[in-house]
C-alpha cells in the first residue's frame, strides 16, 4: 500500500503576500527551524548548503548584497568572509527585527534594507555589489517555481559590477522538481534555471555549479534528494 501523499507546500491559487509581512517570524525554541504562516521557511539541516552559497557570494570580497535573511545562516557565514558591506534585504517584521539585533555584533558593516525586494532593489544603484546571494521564499503558488527568475531578469545582472558573482536558490521549488520531474540534479538546473540566466545578460561560459552531497530530515517537507546544488554566475 503506497503511502498517502505529503501535502504540497502550497495549495492551488494560494497566495501569502498579503499578511507575509506582518506574520509572526515563528523560530522553534532550539532554533533549528523558522515557520511563517506555517510554511517551512528555513532549517538548520540547510548549513553546509548556506555556508556554499555565502562562500560563492563572498568570492571576491567588497560589497554583497543578500536578499532574504531568514535564521542568519549564510548571513553568519558572509560576515566570515574579507568583505567590506553586508547589505541584507529582508520584508518580514519579526525576522528583520532579529537582522536588527544581529548587525550590531557583526565584524563588517551591516546595511539592513526593510521591504519586499521588488520595493527595494530598484533604488539599489548600477553595479554596486561584488556578489549577491539571493534566497528568498516563495509567496504564492503561481511564483513557487519563478520568483528568482524575477529578481535574475529584472535586477541581478544591473547590480553587479563586471566581475562580481551571483548565486541563488529555490530549495522550495528544486525540492519538489527533484521529486516529481527530475533524477539529476544537474539536468534540473540546466533545463530550469540557465535559461533565465541567458536571458537576464549572463553569458553560458560565466555559469558554473558545484553539487554537494547533503541528505535531509526524512521530515523536511520541502527537500527530499540527498544533493544540493550551488550556482556561481559571474557578470562579464
Amino acid at each position: 500500500m503506497n503511502a498517502p501523499a505529503a501535502t504540497p507546500i502550497f495549495g492551488p491559487g494560494e497566495n501569502c503576500s498579503p499578511a507575509w509581512r506582518a506574520a509572526p517570524a515563528a523560530y522553534d525554541a532550539s532554533d533549528t527551524q523558522l515557520q511563517i504562516l506555517g510554511k517551512p521557511v528555513m532549517e538548520r539541516w540547510e548549513t553546509p548548503y548556506m555556508h556554499a552559497l555565502a562562500a560563492a557570494a563572498t568570492s571576491k570580497g567588497g560589497r554583497v548584497l543578500e536578499v532574504g535573511f531568514g535564521m542568519a545562516i549564510a548571513a553568519t557565514k558572509v560576515q566570515e568572509a574579507a568583505i567590506d558591506e553586508h547589505w541584507i534585504i529582508e520584508c518580514n517584521e519579526g525576522v528583520f527585527q532579529r537582522l536588527r539585533e544581529w548587525a550590531p555584533r557583526q565584524p563588517h558593516k551591516v546595511v539592513p534594507l526593510k521591504g519586499l525586494w521588488e520595493e527595494v532593489a530598484p533604488t539599489l544603484p548600477n553595479g554596486h555589489f561584488d556578489g549577491i546571494l539571493y534566497d528568498t521564499y516563495p509567496l504564492s503558488e503561481e511564483t513557487w517555481h519563478t520568483h528568482q527568475f524575477n529578481f535574475i531578469r529584472g535586477q541581478a545582472f544591473r547590480l553587479l559590477k563586471p566581475g562580481g558573482v551571483l548565486t541563488f536558490c529555490n530549495l522550495t521549488s528544486w525540492g519538489e522538481l527533484m521529486k516529481s520531474k527530475y533524477n539529476d540534479i544537474n539536468t534540473m538546473f540546466e533545463e530550469t534555471q540557465v535559461p533565465a540566466l541567458l536571458e537576464a545578460g549572463f553569458q553560458r561560459d560565466n555559469i558554473r555549479v558545484e553539487v554537494i552531497e547533503l541528505v535531509p530530515p526524512a521530515d523536511c517537507r520541502y527537500y527530499a534528494f540527498p544533493r544540493v546544488i550551488t550556482p556561481l554566475v559571474t557578470k562579464h
